[in-house]
């Protein structure tokens, strides 16, 4: 098995990102750090290591801008295994005012056994995705109900039928049947992290700055956690990043505190002119844009990759989808909970632990390497765009996460360790005033020996700015 280190190596030259900084950087910790049969804290080192990397890379070409000779000294960066693992499900142990935090899942989420044997997985958290659930099935928001009515279908049946109705489940499958999937295969034949020059601009280099971030607009137009995890990380290393949503649209709002550090939060309306007038100012001023809709899903409002890099050019575009934007389920809606049921994932996970039915990882693994992958190479773009010009698109699916998670192989003994609870990681808590009150929330992982990620702005609640970027 591939240690993080040379799973780092891999990455880095998918998205031309320097590997100078691997010198200076500390892996620490082994699996397993929670019980798992997959890699967990393999997978969560490597992807947050990515991402302080690409930051220590950004920083040093400020350096350089201030004169300083190329080549010089690089940041000291380490990261924790253990740390990590415990940031990658850092809205499990987020507490507001002593107290725990709203109830993340519906109450008729999760997985039920269909009339033919088979196991689906039901994502009911956003009011619209639960009422079609409950109108499909023609029950009230019951889980012995929905179990009733489930009975009546097959698998495969109820899965195609809720995808056709737009809605979000899916069936479990094991690794052997999904790696003969049409859309696993689509999966293999795109990289990890994409990344594409999608028009002409000229080379820009980030004036001076104290922090990798300084001065950097990020738009964040996403939802749940991988967009969200991607624009806090980003805002840790010191980018002013403004969230973008509206009044009508549902969130969960646990996450919203959690993945909120460091951002600005604004409304607006992209079914109206003036929302898009506005979101096409802020575009005008912005370093990268951060979309979570599906493939193509920005187009009817004027903001696909090339719209927005028309708007700005030298934007680095940040695209993630659920199964990746080529194959047959490319437009199909996803989390990460239905991607691990789906892909084998929760088969092999249950298997392991000689388990019948879905067992889900102890973790959004998927969500979280996803965002993470998502903010390194949003920031290895600009460090390309510094060197050679360019706008640019990134893009990240879950499912791909997924292929990469499991070609990483499942350990011996992975559920050997004990499942931390609070008391565990308190020494990897830190406290903060919110606009939700006292936060104690999981402290970012990377230690970064220059410029220690940190947040600056309070987590708020949604809509709580103007639409306009804040002055120097």
């Amino acid at each position: 098995m591939q240690d993080s280190r040379e799973i780092l190596s891999d990455i880095c030259d998918q998205i031309s990102l320097p590997l100078d900084g691997l010198d200076d950087l500390t892996l620490t910790g082994q699996d397993p750090v929670l019980p798992s049969s997959f890699r967990i804290g393999t997978i969560a080192q490597t992807a947050i290591a990515l991402s302080a990397l690409a930051a220590g890379e950004v920083w040093h070409q400020r350096r350089e801008k201030r004169g300083e000779k190329r080549g010089g000294k690089r940041q000291r960066i380490s990261v924790d295994m253990r740390h990590a693992a415990t940031e990658f499900r850092s809205d499990r142990y987020l507490r507001i005012n002593d107290g725990p935090p709203p109830e993340l899942w519906d109450k008729i989420a999760g997985t039920y056994q269909t009339g033919d044997g088979r196991w689906v997985r039901l994502h009911t958290n956003f009011p619209h995705h639960r009422d079609g659930i409950m109108a499909l099935l023609g029950v009230p928001h019951d889980r012995d109900a929905v179990a009733a009515a489930l009975q009546q279908w097959t698998g495969l049946d109820f899965e195609d039928a809720v995808n056709a109705n737009g809605i979000v489940g899916s069936m479990m499958r094991s690794p052997e049947e999904w790696n003969l999937h049409p859309q696993a295969k689509a999966l293999d034949q795109q990289p990890l992290i994409g990344v594409e020059r999608i028009g002409d601009a000229p080379a820009r280099a980030l004036t001076a700055g104290a922090r990798p971030l300084s001065g950097v607009k990020v738009l964040d137009l996403t939802r749940i956690i991988a967009g969200p995890v991607c624009g806090r990380t980003l805002a840790a290393h010191g980018a002013d990043v403004m969230r973008v949503t509206a009044s009508h649209l549902p969130f969960v709002a646990a996450l919203v505190t959690d993945a909120g550090r460091g951002k600005l939060s604004t409304y607006l309306d992209l079914d109206t002119d003036e929302g898009r007038d506005g979101l096409r100012k802020l575009i005008s001023e912005a370093d990268v844009f951060v979309q979570g809709y599906r493939p193509g899903g920005l187009a009817k409002w004027g903001f696909s990759p090339d719209e927005v890099a028309a708007i700005r050019p030298g934007i680095v575009y940040v695209s993630l989808s659920a199964y990746g934007h080529e194959g047959p389920w490319a437009m199909r809606r996803g989390y990460d909970s239905l991607v691990q049921t789906a892909s084998g994932i929760n088969h092999a996970e249950a298997a392991a632990a000689n388990e019948e039915g879905p067992k889900p990882l102890p973790c959004q693994a998927l969500d979280h390497a996803s965002g993470f992958f998502m903010a390194a190479a949003a920031m290895a773009a600009l460090a390309r765009r510094a060197r050679e010009g360019g706008s640019w698109h990134i893009r990240v699916a879950l499912a791909r996460t997924g292929r990469w998670a499991q070609s990483l192989g499942q350990i011996e003994g992975g559920f050997d360790v004990a499942d931390p609870d609070l008391d565990d990681i308190g020494d990897l808590m830190e406290e903060y005033s919110s606009g939700f009150g006292k936060l104690q929330a999981v402290r970012h992982t990377a230690q970064m020996s220059e410029t220690p990620p940190r947040w600056e702005r309070p987590s708020m609640p949604l809509g709580s700015h103007p639409p306009i970027w804040p002055t120097s």
